[in-house]
């Protein structure tokens, strides 16, 4: 059910050039994000229904479960599942992460996933009269939920080495609400250098919102975005457990933006989803973030497997897309990506689908070192040049 917006609230949507019946699709967004996936389709998931039996690359999940002693947390509180909250659990996963991150406790904010952050950027900052910008090929969440709501987006090609085009991006809407990058991108696994993200941030509109998406940004040992949001109220940054830290089904997932800002994002409903987060997810969380050696393992595991795949493709003379730092890579199959992604799967392995700008590729996810084998396999199966 759509959350009632206040009517203090529906004038700031009204005031922002949105239509009354937009003020009811606006408000399926705002605390509901769920039944929005229902209704409207604006699904966060790119993947396909899971096929049984079959290799499973295709939705950029881990391979692999929560680190064993984060899951060894979150089953304590398994135990503890008769309290709301048994011990401030949602202040230590904060500490924990600015700890890490190096950004004060109160710019981190925990949700169920990274969907319904993402979601309601459209309704909080853009409006039918001023609009989204981002890459194309990227993640797709927020074109939906634009088209959902009704406000512009302008996508615009990635650069040639496959980073956001920030100047391109600039010029495309010098007026904009909402910049957004994805780095590594999604579906790409390229890294935006983080002097051209800066750029943008001292360069877009001075009332303009950048949100840089770093769902896969523990699969790069290099630098993030997270400084920005720790200095700047125009910046939000959005992370996951979903990738690394094997926790996709657990749902976690992090905001990081000054108070002021989230102020904004929660005015609709008051920070209804926040406060339902399960106290298994956020215990497993906490211990995760602070696991240096683990993480670095298992980046390195997931490099080698990536490495072994791609090797095999290009010693094949099959293209791929080159420059990911993250769990997925891009097939240029030189034919309809379709086609090669329905023969994989009658040799029992799921790899991703294309984009619309790129028939011809495919997203294949990083899983383990035998499901890559496994993809090299079916591969040699069907591949005709």
């Amino acid at each position: 059910m759509a959350t009632q917006l206040e009517p203090a609230f529906e004038q700031d949507l009204l005031d922002r050039g949105y239509s009354r019946r937009q003020l009811a699709k606006a408000a399926a967004l705002i605390g509901a994000a769920t039944a929005t996936i229902r209704v409207t389709g604006a699904a966060a998931q790119q993947a396909a229904k899971a096929v049984a039996g079959a290799v499973r690359i295709g939705a950029n999940e881990c391979w692999t479960g929560p680190f064993p002693v984060a899951a060894e947390a979150a089953f304590k509180l398994v135990t503890e599942g008769n309290r709301y909250e048994p011990d401030n659990e949602h202040q230590k996963l904060f500490e924990a992460v600015s700890s890490v991150e190096g950004i004060p406790a109160d710019r981190v904010t925990a949700w169920p996933g990274s969907s319904d952050p993402l979601n309601r950027v459209t309704v909080a900052f853009a409006s039918p009269t001023r609009g989204i910008v981002t890459a194309d090929p990227t993640y797709e969440a927020i074109w939906r939920t634009a088209a959902w709501v009704g406000a512009p987006v302008k996508r615009v090609p990635l650069t040639k080495d496959y980073a956001h085009d920030v100047k391109a991006m600039l010029a495309a809407d010098p007026n904009a609400a909402v910049y957004y990058i994805c780095s590594p991108n999604n579906p790409t696994g390229t890294v935006t250098p983080i002097a051209d993200i800066e750029w943008l941030a001292n360069n877009k509109p001075k009332d303009a919102v950048l949100v840089v998406d770093e769902a896969y940004i523990h699969w790069v040992d290099g630098p993030n975005a997270a400084k920005l949001a720790a200095t700047r109220d125009d910046v939000l940054i959005l992370r996951t457990f979903s990738k690394l830290f094997g926790m996709a089904g657990m749902r976690l997932g992090l905001t990081f933006a000054s108070p002021v800002l989230m102020e904004k994002m929660m005015r609709y409903d008051g920070g209804q989803v926040t406060a339902m987060l399960p106290m298994t997810a956020v215990a497993c969380g906490t211990v995760s973030v602070a696991q240096a050696d683990l993480i670095k393992a298992r980046r390195a595991e997931m490099i080698a497997a990536r490495e072994k795949a791609v090797s095999h493709l290009k010693a094949k003379g099959i293209k791929v897309i080159p420059g990911s730092q993250a769990n997925m890579f891009m097939v240029d199959w030189g034919k309809p990506a379709k086609e090669m992604q329905a023969a994989i799967l009658a040799a029992n392995v799921q790899i991703g689908r294309n984009w619309p700008i790129w028939p011809n590729v495919s997203r294949v996810s990083v899983g383990s070192i035998s499901e890559m084998e496994a993809f090299n396999t079916a591969v040699d199966k069907v591949w005709k040049a």
